[in-house]
């Protein structure tokens, strides 16, 4: 995927080359990936299980190093940590696993965290935080505690802290794995109200199709911009349901 122009990308991957090595053996992730984002674009990225999609994330964020490839932000190269460091303020990435996002007692306290980070005072961080909790439906989860709240509340607060910060982009790794349906709604409504760019890694096509306006697949190490194509069932409501008819 290509920019018209490097200014217009948020960020870009060029010619991404990745692979583990342990006990000798080489295993080969990313292979020539070329990647943009630009500004709200909103991109769902299907994969298999281990082809490399986190992997992907990591790279762009500067929390692993390709063998080969450069990541650029705003046209310019990330080469050092300071330079990431930049990026991660501006690319949220809302990890897998709300517990690894989540390390505060207090739901303000994670919330305000980013905040905090980039330099605002602990009362406007407070400020942003509450705001933010607002805009998400999460009015006086302030002060509840991290640890007590339902793995839809912990993904809600995770989304929450990252937002918080009033990325560019956001880099979302399954968000919805894990949730009941209800709490799957939620996050649906929210991403479909959100106009930052964004890519969304996602097992769940249905909920990819919702969220999404382009399609990126990863097999074998390389992207493929088409949509992926495969059999799937879901659960749907209508008059006359029960009666025998095609869509």
């Amino acid at each position: 995927m290509d920019c018209n122009t490097e200014i217009t990308c948020i960020f870009s991957l060029e010619n991404i080359h990745f692979h583990y090595e342990r006990d000798g053996n080489i295993r080969k992730v990313l292979q020539g990936v070329d990647l943009a984002l630009l500004p709200e674009q909103h991109i769902g990225f299907y994969g298999p299980n281990g082809s490399g999609k986190t992997t992907l994330f990591r790279c762009i964020t500067g929390l692993i190093t390709p063998q080969q490839g450069c990541v650029r932000f705003h046209g310019r190269e990330m080469r050092t940590e300071k330079d990431f460091h930049s990026l991660r303020c501006a690319v949220g990435f809302v990890l897998q696993h709300a517990e690894d996002q989540l390390f505060f007692p207090s739901v303000l306290e994670d919330v305000a965290f980013g905040p905090l980070n980039l330099g605002l005072s602990p009362e406007a961080a407070r400020e942003r935080a509450y705001e933010t909790l607002r805009n998400l439906g999460l009015d006086g989860f302030e002060n509840r505690l991290t640890h007590r709240l339902s793995g839809g509340e912990k993904k809600l607060v995770s989304l929450a802290a990252v937002l918080a910060m009033r990325p560019e982009a956001l880099l979302l790794d399954e968000p919805t794995n894990g949730l009941d349906n209800e709490a799957r709604e939620r996050i649906i409504d929210i991403l479909q109200k959100l106009p930052t760019a964004r890519i969304t890694i996602s097992h769940d096509w249905d909920f990819l199709a919702r969220v999404s306006t382009t399609y990126l697949t990863l097999a074998h190490g390389r992207l493929d911009g088409c949509a992926p194509s495969f059999s799937h069932t879901h659960a749907h409501a209508h008059p006359l349901g029960d009666e025998p008819h095609a869509h």
